[in-house]
């Protein structure tokens, strides 16, 4: 008589905003909910400060887990970093959030446990955000490569006058520029730093990069959109000065003069649940749009 596969539990990584103390009410009866739901129950070690739960990893590890699906309990910025640790699992991120202002967290505390009970019965929609990988070149020498959800940014040390970037896309130089700093951002990025900068504002759908300089010295440089399939390159002439290369501004870095901070499109991507808004309803909430 032949058996088949036993099937395997489904995983769940919780991914929390250190100094929430409201969590430690809400992640106990989270982590309660799950496991009578059949999960496996992981979580970072910022989790960990509220309670004492099952399993703990470092939040750069919890893709090794394999997560179907991870719960991120903060706000945009908890969210960016928990998609740049378990977006190469291909895991499914839903962000809950406790506050603030935030564009890719849409549900609040009230509307977790509805939000499980619709993935339990398949009723939510994935959007998919392409994401960006960012080298630091040395000498010819990659010295660092991380991905990034919002942007990559160069930028002036925290003393230094205007730094000076030379651009390059698919290897054509583009223009010269002299500016605070220079902003690669997705779609998803778009609005975020580069908004803030002057840039548009790009639906996530549009498989494309905008290139955002800040407080350019050349009153004719504005934003650039490109394909998403091209390479960009920003070369940095600093002379005696540090530049400083970030990553959704969270994961940064010092540059040199002559190095190269090369930019293309990622591998993974960010797959967020959506349950309620559409993209320009989101807008029309944060940016406080007027209504019809």
């Amino acid at each position: 008589m032949s058996t088949s596969a036993p099937t395997r539990q489904k995983i769940v990584a919780i991914v929390s905003k250190p100094g929430r103390p409201e969590l430690s009410g809400v992640l106990p009866a989270l982590e309660k909910w799950l496991q009578q739901h059949n999960y496996t129950v992981v979580m970072d070690e910022e989790s960990s400060a509220y309670f004492s739960p099952a399993e703990v990893l470092p939040r750069n590890g919890l893709a090794e887990r394999m997560p179907d699906l991870a719960l991120v309990l903060g706000g945009d910025g908890t969210l960016l970093s928990a998609t740049r640790a378990v977006a190469k699992a291909g895991t499914l991120i839903l962000g809950v959030n406790l506050g603030t202002l935030g564009f890719m967290t849409e549900l609040t505390l009230a509307d977790l446990y509805p939000a499980l009970e619709s993935i339990e019965k398949g009723q939510y929609h994935i959007d998919s955000r392409s994401m960006l990988s960012g080298s630091l070149v040395r000498d010819g020498a990659v010295i660092a490569t991380h991905q990034a959800l919002n942007e990559v940014v160069v930028s002036k040390g925290a003393i230094a006058r205007l730094n000076h970037f030379e651009l390059f896309v698919d290897g054509e130089f583009v223009s010269s520029y002299r500016a605070d700093a220079l902003i690669i951002a997705t779609p998803t990025g778009s609005t975020a730093y580069s908004l803030g900068a002057g840039g548009p504002i790009l639906h996530p759908d549009v498989s494309a990069f905008v290139i955002t300089p800040v407080s350019p010295h050349g009153l004719t440089h504005r934003p650039v959109v490109v394909r998403d399939t091209v390479e960009i390159e920003m070369h940095v002439k600093t002379g005696k000065e540090e530049a400083y290369v970030s990553f959704d501004g969270q994961i940064g870095m010092p540059a040199q003069d002559g190095d190269v901070v090369r930019c293309c499109k990622a591998r993974e991507t960010a797959r967020l649940l959506r349950f309620k808004k559409t993209f320009f309803e989101v807008l029309g909430t944060k940016l406080k749009w007027g209504e019809r």
